[in-house]
């Protein structure tokens, strides 16, 4: 048994005018990763892997919330597949507990290794720190993770809405739950 989690954070095209459309055509354009050490709670592998998305776009509205431009997937984007291979080789991660703020991360990982036919990199052991946070402060409503460290006084770090930040800051929440 490892003590290492896994935390993931993704970002994914976005348009102003959220329904079916966005529900239809989102695509990861960002896996963010870090590893939090649950006896030491050292925070470590921060990495953003950019991804080229297979058919949408990203819009403006969607640079705007992310600082994601085209320009930068061109430039530095692999395809989901090599970026699903690279976490599981360099992480290791079919074999590790991993976690995400909220649940949206894993279903939609799930979903577009599905859609584009990739290999699943995580391992099937997920931790929603959201729910778990909500449980651990005694409410019924999940908190956003900026009001969730602003409620634990914990520092928001970097850009909110990049996956390699918002990785680093759900381990930090994650962090103070082990140690609470």
């Amino acid at each position: 048994m490892t003590n290492k989690i896994l935390v993931v954070d993704l970002e994914a095209t976005c348009w102003e005018d959220d329904g079916e459309f966005q529900k239809q055509n989102s695509e990861i354009i960002e896996i963010g990763i870090c590893m939090l050490d649950t006896k030491t709670r050292l925070i470590t592998a921060h990495q953003g892997i950019l991804v080229k998305p297979y058919k949408s776009e990203v819009s403006a509205f969607c640079t705007k919330l992310t600082t994601i431009t085209p320009q930068m997937l061109a430039q530095s984007g692999t395809s989901l597949k090599e970026a699903c291979k690279m976490i599981s080789d360099q992480y290791n991660s079919k074999q590790l507990t991993w976690a995400s703020y909220g649940g949206y991360d894993k279903v939609f990982l799930r979903e577009q290794c599905n859609k584009f036919n990739v290999d699943y990199c995580m391992s099937n052991d997920h931790i929603n720190i959201k729910t778990l946070l909500s449980r651990k402060l005694g409410i019924d409503k999940g908190l956003g993770m900026k009001k969730a460290l602003a409620t634990l006084k914990i520092p928001l770090e970097g850009t909110h809405h990049r996956g390699v930040d918002d990785a680093n800051n759900a381990a930090k929440i994650l962090s103070w739950i082990l140690n609470n």
